[in-house]
């Protein structure tokens, strides 16, 4: 196991560097990308939130942190490790209630800490996870759960949020985990907070299909948008890459 660490140390390096290097203004963030069948990374905006009524490059967005570099570096890994036919060169952004997203088997919401939504986007998106699709939430502590757990009951009236460890087949669906607390460092605004995951189940049921996990007390994205900078212990980013690939693998095969 450590010397499949190092080894996926040293691609996340390397994929960091050559994303660095890449224009900004290339395909990474659009609404429009047309659907050709590949893996394509998909986050939600919500756009009638506390922080999220103003368009993108305008205004303070907290569903837009760690954008672009934390979907280029996933997806550059994603390509680079796995034979999943990956777009490694761009990405969408979608609204809650855009009928491309249904296109798309897996997306992700940041801040949802602070995510509000109109009955519209909560009808769709429970139309969304009913139909297949799966969420992936992250960038959330301490009491702004509050928020969300009152916004996920408005998609899905009767959820619950169960505890996951890393027996769950979803850290194990391409790299095997045994370990899935990536600490926060100490000097971070998370340092000190213990990473917690939850599912959310198709009818409540732990063996059934999950519909959703939700990370809590942690942001796995910034392990991705900034890997290589020796900000974070290279084990964290590690273990932050391995855990967003088998969140898209996991996603993709249930």
């Amino acid at each position: 196991m450590r010397r499949r660490l190092r080894v996926l140390a040293v691609i996340v390096l390397c994929g960091v560097a050559a994303v660095a290097a890449q224009p900004r203004s290339t395909g990474w963030g659009r609404s429009d990308l047309p659907y050709d069948g590949r893996l394509t990374f998909v986050r939600l905006k919500w756009t009638s939130g506390t922080y999220g009524a103003t368009p993108v490059g305008r205004g303070f967005n907290m569903w837009l942190h760690e954008f672009p570099g934390a979907e280029a570096n996933l997806m550059s890994v994603v390509g680079e490790f796995t034979a999943v036919n990956a777009r490694t060169n761009g990405s969408l952004i979608l609204s809650l209630d855009d009928p491309d997203l249904f296109k798309h088997p897996i997306a992700m919401m940041w801040e949802p800490g602070f995510w509000v939504m109109t009955d519209q986007q909560a009808a769709v998106l429970r139309s969304y996870m009913q139909k297949g699709g799966f969420i992936i939430f992250n960038d959330f502590e301490r009491r702004q759960w509050v928020n969300f757990e009152a916004q996920l009951k408005r998609v899905l009236p009767d959820a619950q949020l169960m505890t996951l460890d890393s027996t769950h087949p979803i850290f194990n669906s391409f790299f095997a985990l045994e370990e899935i607390d990536a600490p926060n460092p100490i000097n971070h605004h998370l340092g000190g907070l213990t990473p917690e995951y939850f599912g959310v189940f198709e009818d409540n049921d732990p063996n059934g299909r999950l519909m959703a996990i939700v990370n809590y007390n942690t942001n796995l994205a910034e392990y991705w948008q900034l890997a290589g900078r020796g900000l974070f212990p290279i084990d964290a980013e590690n273990t932050g890459f391995q855990i967003g690939v088998n969140y898209l693998l996991y996603g993709m095969t249930h």
